[in-house]
């Protein structure tokens, strides 16, 4: 007879209260800001004292980094769901649509995952590995959509980085520029296939 696998129940345990902790962290965030996560009310908020915190994460850098891994799984998930057009440079602009939505639907985990919020914080080369398979991805899907000078990667974050931050530091909620993607997506292909033609 084979023998029938044990739970670890305690360990089931422990990533339940991992994952509340993670939650209630998310939720202070979008109260009171990133840099404005206190142990002390997240002790609380789980029900426990902020000291207990230090038998599921080392330090409050660590609550940090998991925030980070997990927000940018989600992101590279949602960007290897979006479904394909059929033709490369639509779902480039399907795939970019996405990532803004991404990042405007939650502006405290824009700011960790994107903006340097936390003074001294770095996260993990775990913690962002997501990250930079995120961004491979976006490189590759550039390169396929007639985009693949070392250039127009850095062009590209750049002009999406700069509508998103307009949008959430000057019109929370609205779509003054998220209503721009499209016209700003037209001038940067338009720029890289002029410039084409132009290298030839």
């Amino acid at each position: 007879m084979s023998a029938i696998p044990t739970r670890d129940r305690r360990a089931e345990r422990r990533e339940a209260t991992r994952a509340e902790i993670l939650e209630a962290a998310w939720e202070l965030m979008h109260e009171h800001g990133v840099a404005g996560l206190s142990l002390r009310d997240l002790g609380e908020k789980v029900g426990m004292r902020a000291q207990s915190l230090y038998s599921y994460f080392d330090s409050k850098e660590a609550i940090y980094d998991a925030l980070f891994e997990e927000g940018f799984r989600e992101c590279f998930e949602q960007l290897r769901r979006a479904a394909p057009a059929g033709d490369a440079r639509a779902d480039f602009r399907a795939r970019c649509r996405t990532y803004v939505d991404f990042c405007l639907e939650d502006p405290a985990r824009y700011q960790l995952l994107f903006q340097r919020t936390i003074p001294g914080f770095e996260p993990s080369s775990e913690a962002y590995a997501p990250s930079v398979e995120a961004l491979e991805l976006t490189k590759q899907a550039l390169a396929a959509a007639g985009a693949s000078d070392p250039r127009d990667l850095d062009l590209y974050t750049g002009l999406v980085t700069g509508l998103i931050d307009q949008q959430i530091s000057n019109d929370p909620g609205g779509d003054r520029w998220y209503r721009l993607l499209d016209e700003v997506l037209d001038m940067f292909f338009a720029h890289a296939d002029a410039r084409d033609k132009g290298d030839r």
